[in-house]
Order: C-alpha cells, then structure tokens, then sequence
C-alpha cells in the first residue's frame, strides 16, 4: 500500500469506514509484530501487538496530521513495548528458565539481513538500541523518524545505532558455533 492510500483510509477511518479501519488495521499489524517481538520476545508479542492495536483504533480519531500514521502506530507500538518490559523486570525475582530464553530468541529472521536479525535476537542489545536497529534497518525508517517515534533525541538514535553497529561487528568477527572457522 502507498503513503497515499494509507492516508487516504485514514481519513476515511477516522470517519467512522469501518472497512478501511479494518484493512488499515492488517496491513499495519504484521510490521508492528515484528517489531514488538524484537524487543519483547515472541513470548507475550501477541498480547501486546493486540493491545496496540487497540489503542490505535480508539485513539485513530486523535491523529490530526493522517501521513503520519505509521511512525504513529510504532510509537504507540514502543510505549507498548517498553511498559511491558518494565512490568516484566518489576516481576523479574524469578529467573529465566531455558523455555523462556529459547522463545525470545525465535524472533523470525529475514534472511537478507541474517547478521541484523541475528543481532536483534541476541541478548548483546539492550532493547533501547534494539528498537533503533529493528526500526531503522527492519522498517527502513530515517533516523529522523526512529527519534520521533521513540520520542528521543536524534543524537541518542544516532549513538544508540551506532552502539548496535559495534556490536553487530564483534559478532560478525567472532565465530559462532554454526561458522566455519
């Protein structure tokens, strides 16, 4: 879908279409899971993306610019994210069991950019610099737009990627057991 008809079902959503709400609603959600479970996990990303989702239809009446309804929905996306992080961490006293740590690491991968996902999925990133890496290379945001929706400063997107991409670099330099060596 293009910018323009993305816009356009905006408008037509906020006027109470129905259908356009609901196409509007599927072609973002896909991108916005993934997105989720890269910081998240796959564990409890359902959960949240449909809580997103939510919030998205009943606060699509309030968005008064429509063109700039996907960084939108992946702010909302972000809060999401990061309030569930910290209820998870409020409830941290227990450790991660192996079933746990397997499932946040089953992030699905693209494989033109294996070494990104990888990282993504890797607990080598906190998940402030996993939400600037999986928004700018998994969504091809501008750093710009990644500092909008995170609602930060362009500098710390910058360091935060920046950070990423160090650490992206020790691990392609560093053999995994699957590299040969």
């Amino acid at each position: 879908m293009t910018p323009v008809e993305e816009t356009a079902r905006v408008v037509r959503s906020q006027c109470g279409d129905r259908d356009a709400l609901e196409r509007l609603l599927r072609d973002v959600q896909r991108p916005l899971h993934g997105y989720v479970t890269r910081l998240i996990g796959s564990t409890d990303a359902d959960d949240v993306t449909q809580d997103v989702l939510v919030t998205i239809a009943r606060k699509l009446a309030w968005l008064t610019e429509p063109r700039v309804f996907r960084p939108w929905a992946f702010r909302i996306a972000s809060r999401a994210a990061f309030n569930h992080l910290r209820r998870q961490k409020r409830r941290a006293e227990e450790p991660l069991d192996d079933e746990r740590a397997a499932a946040i690491e089953a992030a699905p991968a693209r494989p033109a950019a294996q070494a990104v996902s990888d990282l993504l999925a890797s607990d080598a990133l906190s998940p402030a610099s996993r939400a600037v890496l999986a928004l700018h290379f998994e969504q091809e945001m501008p750093l710009a737009e990644v500092a909008a929706v995170l609602e930060i400063p362009l500098g710390t997107v910058k360091s935060r990627l920046s950070f990423g991409l160090k650490a992206l670099r020790r691990q392609l330099r560093e053999p995994g057991p699957d590299r040969a060596q």
